[in-house]
Order: structure tokens, then sequence, then C-alpha cells
């Protein structure tokens, strides 16, 4: 049996698979993030070492784990862990989705090293630049800083005692060296570090180590058990869909929103916001179109109103043209393709008749629209996307789902029921990484149904989405 672990920005979730890879216990325990000032996210990386203990507990409640062989670990990316020499946490981890270091990030950007090397825009979101806003605002903590460990490493290192990466996450650091799948030395001596900062570096399918022989007995779990490379939250939630091959593509609508297609080789373009990091199998590649906003645009819509977002969505009835009213889900400034850490969202076409279905509908439009920016971004790289898959909490929403297939005009296959996400995705390279298994282990799902674009909307959507992009110029400036 094998286990895979997923450090969700909301939650730590553990699930359980057999060798036939089916699924036979979860569990999960919820975690909160703190926003101390406009546009920081930060979580104490404490308390996932104690959701850690409690989802083990549980699923030891619910299966003999002895016969467990393998861990796999996926987590949110781009986490700024910082440790001083005794491996103590120096402060809470600065999340993705913390814009803070906006101002450290364009700088990093201007310097054409960056882009070459990593493939990417600079995103504020990315690890380096808020190493460099910690260096600029807390002297005092970068002085102490001996190791960077993004999310799930420093779980990892609970787990095995051992400060070890693997290339999807990290090439999401700005530090990574894409094409060649390393450290880069020119870039780490750019922000004042060293491969000394760094841990060492394994594919996600790889073993990085076995479990502590104390977590073991504690636990039920064999200490012979290995802990897989494992991969970022995007890429392991390809290995859970099967989504490890050029032409495959999936959606999907959790905390934020990504638009993700799988590359057998190396393509960047930075110019297009599109990001392009290695995949969790060796010599793999993927590129992401992402949105920082994707179901938390609705539960934020649905604290507003006081209703939460399954009730919402519940009550629309079959896919409707766009209306008047327009949603920008830019909460927290943007990624792909606005590159925007200022921009902010907002309702536009409001008038009386508006109510609270009028204004799921324009969220769930102004989300489903932020995703097609994605798809042309992508396409400006010369992917083609023909057909997707939908995973994510907001896939179980079949009108948000026709909308993208119809926005988009591809076919959207929705797998049968089950979790084939990111701790799904860990359990399999787990699995890989126990038996020396690799891409044959990733196979799609079985698909429960397929939405085809509404081709009578086609036209009313292609409207919507011009008046998105007129109102997306419009609200440029207004923060």
């Amino acid at each position: 049996m094998y286990i895979g672990l997923d450090l969700g920005t909301s939650g730590l979730k553990a699930i359980l698979i057999t060798e036939a890879q089916h699924v036979v216990a979860e569990a999960n325990v919820a975690l909160t993030n703190e926003r101390p000032h406009d546009g920081w996210s930060e979580q104490d990386p404490a308390t996932w070492l104690v959701a850690c203990d409690r989802v083990m507990a549980e699923l030891g409640t619910k299966a003999d784990l002895s016969a467990v062989k393998g861990i796999g670990l996926s987590g949110h990316m781009h986490g700024a862990t910082l440790l001083d020499g005794a491996d103590q946490v120096l402060r809470p981890c600065i999340l993705w989705n913390d814009t803070r270091s906006h101002v450290e990030a364009a700088e990093m950007d201007a310097d054409p090293r960056f882009r070459a090397l990593i493939g990417n825009i600079v995103f504020p979101g990315f690890t380096a630049p808020k190493l460099a806003w910690v260096k600029r605002h807390e002297p005092e903590i970068f002085a102490q800083v001996k190791k960077v460990l993004l999310p799930k490493d420093y779980l990892r290192l609970y787990l095995s005692g051992e400060h070890v990466g693997e290339m999807s996450d990290s090439a999401g650091t700005a530090w990574f060296d894409t094409g060649a799948r390393d450290w880069s030395d020119d870039l780490l001596a750019a922000t004042d570090m060293d491969r000394s900062f760094m841990p060492r570096l394994v594919e996600g399918s790889e073993v990085s180590g076995t479990l502590r022989g104390e977590l073991a007995a504690k636990w039920g779990v064999s200490p012979t058990c290995v802990i897989a490379g494992g991969g970022g939250d995007n890429a392991a939630s390809a290995i859970g869909v099967g989504v490890v091959k050029a032409g495959q593509a999936f959606v999907s609508l959790g905390t934020s929103g990504v638009l993700f297609a799988a590359n057998d080789g190396y393509q960047p373009d930075a110019d297009t916001a599109v990001h392009s990091f290695c995949h969790a199998l060796p010599n793999t590649w993927h590129q992401m179109g992402v949105i920082l906003a994707a179901t938390d645009a609705l539960n934020w819509y649905g604290r507003f109103v006081g209703q939460d977002a399954a009730t919402l969505t519940r009550a629309l009835g079959g896919l409707e043209a766009p209306g008047k009213t327009r949603f920008l889900p830019y909460l927290g400034g943007e990624r792909t393709p606005l590159n925007d850490s200022a921009i902010r969202g907002g309702f536009i076409g409001l008038e009386h008749a508006t109510d609270s279905a009028a204004g799921t509908r324009a969220v769930l439009e102004g989300v489903t629209f932020a995703i097609k920016d994605c798809a042309e971004a992508l396409a400006a790289t010369g992917t083609k996307i023909d057909r997707l898959l939908a995973v994510g909490g907001g896939s179980k929403s079949h009108y948000w789902v026709e909308a993208i297939a119809t926005a988009l005009n591809v076919a959207v296959d929705l797998p049968v029921a089950g979790d084939f996400g990111g701790a799904y995705g860990a359990a399999r390279l787990g699995q890989m990484a126990a038996t020396g298994g690799g891409a044959e282990m990733a196979a799609t799902p079985a698909i429960e149904t397929t939405l085809e674009p509404n081709q009578s909307l086609s036209a009313a959507f292609e409207d919507g989405f011009a008046r998105f992009k007129s109102a997306q110029v419009a609200i440029k400036g207004l923060t």
C-alpha cells in the first residue's frame, strides 16, 4: 500500500491506496492562513506537522498501515520556509499567494538572466523574491537563514530528516535552471545565496529518503517505507489524472485556477506569463496558465451574500448566456496573462435586476473567462488543447464546467467519483519510488461524463469574453 500527503493552503489531505491504486482510506485536517497586511499570506509550518500526525493517526484507525511501502508528497508551491542551522523555523512561511515582494520580483525580472534560465517571468509569488524581501525588510531574519525549503519539503524534513527537493516544485522558486533541471549558481549568487541554502534534488518518482524510525513506530508503518520526491500540487494532480504526455491537459478549479498541459520537451515563453516548469517525472515538463482566485472567488462571493458556494451553484438551472453583470476575479492580483500584483477585482454592470443568482453566474463566468485568457496564452506558445479533464472542488458544478467547455470550445471530461488530485498523484509517486515504476503507473481515470461545448451559446460566450476583456482594461489602475 502507498500513502499520498497533499499539503494544501486550506488543509492537509492523506490518502491510502492499494497496489491496484484503489483508495481504501483518506483523512483531512483543515489549516488556516493569516493575512496580517494587504497582499500578505502566511502560515505557521508547525501546524503542518500537527496536521500530519493527525491524518496519519486517522488513517491508522481505518486501515492496517504495516504494509505501506511508500509515501509521496504534494504541496502548494513557491512558499518560503526559512530554517536556521538547527532546522528551526525562523518566521511564518510566506505563501504562494503572497504578493508583498512585487518590487523585488520586478527587480529580478529586469535581470535578463532570470527569464533566460527559469523560463518564466519572476512573479511576486515565487520564492526568490520573497527572500529578497526578507533581506531588505527583515535583515535580522535573513542573517540567520541556513536552508530554504518549499512547504512539502519541510514536511519531508519531518518525515525523513532529509533536506530534499524535487524538480517540479523547485522550478517555481526562480533559482532553478528549468531546462537543465538543476539549481542555477548564477541566480543564487544574484540573490546573495548559494547551493548550501538549497536542498538536494531528486525526480518526483525517485526515493528521497526513508521514514524516520520513531514515526514508523508511532504510526505502525514499516521502517523501510520510502519517501518519494513527490511534486508541486499541480504536477502531482497531473500524475493523479494521468496527464503526463504532450497533448494531455486538465483544468483545476481549486482555491486557484489552473490550466495545465503536459509537454515532452521544454518550451518556455516567459512573455506570455505562462508558467513553464519541470513535471514530476524525469525528462518531462509542463506549462500552466494560473489564476489566483477560482473557488476562492466563489467562496468570497458566498460570504458576501451569506450563502455557501454549493448552495449558490445548486440554485442555477441550465447554462445561460453571459449577462450584463461582469465580474473580474482579481481579488489578490493576477498571474497569467496579466502579471499584475496590484490589480483588484470588481463587479461591472450591476443594476436593480441583479440578484444573487445573477451575481453567482457573473462570478463563474469571470473565472471562466480568466481561464480562457490562460488558454489563449498557452496557444501563443504553440500548445494546443483539444480536450480537458476537470478536477478540483469547482468541477462539481456542471454549470461551471459547461461554461468552460463552451468558452474554450473543447469537450471537458469529468472522472468517475473519486479523488484524483494531488494526494492521489502523490500516492502514485510513492508507488513509483517504492517499485521503480514510471509513467505507466499514471493512467487516466475512467470518465463518468463529458460536457460538450454548448454551441447554441458559443457566440454569446465569445461576446461575453470580449466584454470581459474590455472591463479588464478599464479596471487597470483603479486600485
